[in-house]
């Protein structure tokens, strides 16, 4: 009996337990306004650059020397001067006119030199040497060198732009294409992909999260680059770019406009980043899953 009895247990009693719907309550109440608006990146930066603004406001009207430290609203004032005039945004036309140039041939270059290098050993071995050569070398080192081959123009800022972003680029591309997993070469491999074409479809796309941040550091690298050149030996055809603009306020003791130039290359760079890397990494590698 005791056997029947553990092999035909007794039926429980059924029963039904009613839940309630599932969007009958909230899961979590709303966000305040506040905390909605401190969630953009925005908001913070703006709040970041508003702080380093009070912040110069009050040291500048504690030293009370417009010469040395300007205030805040005095440099807003110079720069307000500066672009109604016209004489800023032509400036900053002249210099990002030549930057573009230099950062063109330095990608060219790059993309060229890591090709190379991809594709056999002795494009290795070049790589290597080149970027342990010239890598360390400072750009504006060149400068003298520069004019005496290209003499006093945007030939010579090209120049030294050219230098700056080549092996940065290079370094972090290269790198990126020897991160690629193994499994997609043999891929590309099995596709019958080589050379120029197995580098653009299956290196390139895999790499794009180094190459884009050889991109950004390049970029860097040239802007100041040519703000240093341009102080340095001033107009490129008869034409002066921002840090001409920076150097010859600086000589007319017009502190205002000085720091009215370097707000100018400071503004350039953030939208720079803002708009045209961000906005390219978001529709690329985050996009794609590459990069959080």
């Amino acid at each position: 009996m005791q056997a029947m009895s553990t092999a035909n247990p007794p039926v429980r009693p059924e029963y039904e337990h009613l839940l309630a719907p599932f969007t009958a309550a909230p899961l979590s109440l709303p966000l305040p306004w506040y905390r909605q608006l401190w969630q953009q990146g925005w908001m913070r930066k703006a709040l970041i650059l508003v702080v380093l603004a009070t912040l110069w406001e009050i040291i500048a009207r504690i030293q009370d020397n417009d010469l040395l430290l300007p205030t805040f609203l005095a440099t807003v004032r110079a720069f307000g001067e500066g672009v109604a005039s016209g004489e800023l945004p032509g400036k900053a036309a002249v210099s990002l006119t030549v930057l573009l140039q230099g950062y063109a041939a330095g990608i060219v270059l790059a993309f060229a030199l890591t090709t190379l290098a991809a594709s056999t050993r002795i494009g290795r071995d070049l790589l290597d040497t080149l970027t342990a050569m010239f890598n360390p070398l400072p750009a504006i080192a060149l400068l003298p060198l520069a004019l005496l081959w290209f003499g006093l123009g945007s030939k010579s800022l090209i120049f030294v732009l050219v230098h700056s972003v080549l092996w940065p680029l290079a370094l972090n591309t290269y790198a990126g294409f020897r991160g690629v997993p193994e499994t997609l070469r043999m891929a590309g491999r099995n596709y019958g992909l080589r050379g120029l074409r197995f580098v653009v479809l299956i290196l390139v796309p895999a790499a794009l999260p180094a190459i884009l941040s050889g991109l950004k550091i390049g970029w860097a690298f040239a802007w100041r680059t040519l703000i240093a050149a341009e102080l340095v030996f001033g107009a490129s055809s008869g034409k002066g770019g921002l840090g001409w603009y920076i150097f010859q306020n600086r000589n007319e003791l017009y502190t205002d406009r000085v720091f009215a130039g370097l707000a100018t290359v400071i503004l350039i760079g953030l939208a720079v980043e803002g708009l045209v890397f961000a906005t390219l990494e978001r529709v690329t590698v985050r996009r794609w899953g590459q990069q959080h």
